[in-house]
């Protein structure tokens, strides 16, 4: 038959009034229509009506007049633009589609959850009433039980809202009862905030004991929120507290942490306060703040919240611009390591800094002025001492790059640096430092005309000197410098400002890299640093301090979003490694994998530097649409001993998430025992706020 189109408006020119009040613009699609007189429509075959979003699909539609009412004969299925999918039989709606009952009908929310109701009611307000009903996330098959189900005498779902409200309430596993609620209140899929238990999570530690987490969220408006996470176990009660607010300009979050408990480091009530948060202040000004406080040095250990042993609060305030930037920064350490204490680190330091780039600056080329200053003490109740001390200084670099001749890459630098320092009670100190280099780079590019790939090896020789006046401040700051492909050939190659390098030095380097047409690569280079006077205030360790330095190698090969390695190393003539860091990072189909390799050289004499040697591992497999893995791993080579060790297994189908994890963590001190952590996590998908991603349910079999 010919597929008719057509207006109900257009189609019953006597019921016009009505319908043109009840429907609008509604539409009508169907292989036949008939009317019968001025007061009824009846359209079969594949017929579909359309209002404002709402699409209903049936066998058989009739408009009555005299009720402005439309009876619908199924199989029908209305969608709404809300996301809403009913089912059924048969259904007796109001002419908008948007009041009625529904009889045998299913209500299907964001594609997820699915309720079945021997009877369904709509009405104007926005509310759902079903009877008598079955609700799950599950694939139905046939007459089998679902995994699992809610059943109710009768569930409301308010739309606005985005709950659902059950009453006399049964929860069943696979068909047996587990669970009577005689009230229950649940987000529907589409909510994106709603106040409510999250998904509690079973945990099992030996320092805690056996416990349940029970996190519930409470929304405080549109901007803040508070969660409260009560931790009930056999030998520990804590209560965490979650804050969150957004303002116009900026965004806090804090987290508290209170416990009692039987473990070694109780002495009444433990705690730890962990926050953050940024604003946006007038003249593009930006202000930070981090706050790290703990009762004690096994907190943090003992409740699984960080690995971290020093801690740092810190305020900052800070402004960026394209000629330049101002920072303020105070910060307070709190040493938390076995046998070292706060005072000494000092606990307090400040810093102030401005720099200001001209482009061009004189000469050409671009000229960097900077001032700055920072100040590190100890807190009244500790003997000062002569790490107590203050610091001003200023700049000012001069740079400018040229090319030559055949393609040879020429850079100047010049730099200028005067500091003060007042160390406790002792007299003002002043320091002058001048120092100039240049640098010649001459890159040979050849392409491969075959593969497409193109290789660039480069040459690096640079020359510098720099003189000091003044007495040398002992060197606090630059212990442990860093040796770097960034290092080789800069001007000053030490952090921070107590130690600076004086007499003629000397960069050579190499550099050949490879780039395919595809973007993937492999970049060595090899170099090492000559000068005319050693730096005795250099750990052994950095393989930078002797007038011959180590050699420096490193390569790194980039084959994509499949593969990133990095290989640093330095070793002296005879091979001898004073430093090693690997990276590898691989995220292939299934697999997610970082690993990481770090060894440093001890430094003799003092003692002050145990070896380092230690390869940690993270990774996450994806076995396919249900399965998941993840492992971590942290090993310390040297002491010969794990560090932490942990594994979780995830399964996951259309209606059900479960995760479980155990790990293991290795770290043993006065106040801290090794321990052993288990968690569980079950979650029920259709449920959850804010949305979840859908997993494709599994077929049926015949």
């Amino acid at each position: 038959m010919i597929r008719l189109i057509t207006a109900l408006l257009c189609l019953a020119p006597g019921l016009a009034p009505s319908i043109a009040t009840a429907q609008g613009l509604a539409q009508l699609v169907a292989d036949e229509i008939t009317l019968s007189g001025d007061e009824r429509l009846v359209a079969r075959g594949q017929v579909e009506a359309f209002y404002e979003g709402t699409r209903l699909s049936a066998a058989q539609i009739s408009y009555d007049r005299a009720t402005d009412r439309l009876s619908v004969t199924g199989p029908i299925l209305i969608t709404t633009p809300e996301g809403e999918v009913f089912t059924a039989e048969t259904a007796d709606i109001d002419a908008e589609l948007g009041a009625g009952l529904l009889r045998g009908a299913r209500l299907v929310l964001d594609r997820q959850l699915q309720i079945a109701a021997a009877r369904i009611d709509r009405t104007d307000t926005g509310l759902t009433a079903l009877t008598r009903t079955a609700a799950t996330s599950c694939q139905v098959c046939g007459n089998a039980a679902p995994l699992w189900e809610i059943r109710a005498a009768r569930v409301v779902h308010d739309d606005e809202a985005g709950q659902l409200y059950f009453d006399n309430a049964s929860f069943h596993i696979r068909g047996v009862p587990v669970l009577w609620l005689p009230r229950l209140r649940l987000p529907d899929p589409s909510l994106e905030r709603a106040s409510g238990l999250l998904v509690p999570q079973l945990f099992s530690s030996d320092t805690l004991g056996f416990g349940l987490k029970l996190p519930y969220f409470v929304p405080l408006g549109a901007r803040r929120d508070l969660t409260l996470t009560p931790w009930i176990a056999t030998q520990a009660r804590s209560l965490e507290l979650g804050y969150r607010e957004a303002f116009r300009s900026g965004w806090v979050a804090l987290d508290a942490h209170l416990a009692e408990d039987q473990t070694d480091a109780a002495a009444g009530l433990r705690y730890a306060l962990l926050g953050e948060g940024a604003f946006a202040l007038p003249r593009d000004i930006r202000l930070e703040f981090d706050i790290e406080a703990v009762s004690d040095r096994a907190f943090l250990l003992d409740y699984d919240l960080s690995d971290a042993d020093r801690l740092d609060s810190r305020l900052r305030a800070y402004r960026l611009r394209d000629t330049g930037y101002d920072l303020a920064q105070i910060t307070y350490y709190e040493s938390l390591r076995e046998g070292e204490t706060s005072p000494s680190l000092p606990p307090l330091v400040a810093r102030l800094e401005h720099e200001t780039v001209l482009r061009p600056g004189p000469l050409g080329g671009e000229l960097t002025l900077r001032a700055d200053a920072d100040a590190a003490g100890r807190d009244g109740a500790t003997p000062r001492g002569d790490r107590d001390e203050l610091r001003a200084g200023l700049s000012a670099d001069w740079h400018r790059g040229r090319v030559l001749g055949p393609g040879i890459l020429l850079d100047t630098e010049v730099q200028l640096r005067f500091d003060g320092y007042a160390v406790s009670d002792r007299e003002l100190s002043t320091r002058a430092w001048e120092a100039a280099g240049v640098t010649l780079r001459w890159p040979l590019m050849r392409h491969e005309s075959g593969s497409g790939a193109t290789q660039l090896i480069e040459p690096v020789v640079s020359l510098s000197y720099a003189a000091r006046q003044g007495k040398q401040p002992a060197n606090r700051d630059a212990r442990l410098p860093e040796f770097g492909p960034a290092s080789l050939h800069a001007l000053d190659r030490l952090p921070g400002e107590d130690l600076l390098e004086t007499g003629l030095s000397a960069g050579l380097g190499l550099r050949w890299s490879r780039t395919d047409s595809q973007g993937r690569g492999l970049s060595i280079l090899a170099g090492q640093l000559l000068r005319d006077e050693a730096l005795d205030d250099l750990s052994e360790g950095t393989g930078l301090g002797r007038t011959r330095s180590d050699w420096l190698v490193s390569a790194r090969a980039d084959l994509g979003e499949a593969l990133d390695l990095g290989v640093h190393a330095t070793f002296d003539s005879r091979f001898e490694v004073s430093g090693a860091e690997a990276r590898l990072e691989l995220d292939r189909g299934p697999v997610d994998l970082s690993a990481a390799y770090l060894w440093l050289q001890p430094e003799t004499g003092s003692g002050q530097l145990e070896q380092i040697s230690e390869v940690s591992l993270d990774a996450d497999f994806r076995l396919g649409p249900r399965w998941s893995l993840a492992a971590e791993a942290r090993y310390d080579i040297a002491a010969d001993a794990p560090v932490r060790a942990g594994i979780g297994a995830g399964w996951r189908n259309e209606c059900v998430t479960v995760d479980l994890s155990v790990s293991r963590r290795y770290t043993e001190t006065d106040e801290v025992d090794p321990s052993t952590s288990f968690g569980l996590s079950v979650n029920l998908n259709g449920f959850s706020a804010a949305g979840q991603s859908v997993t494709a349910a599994r077929a049926c079999e015949d």
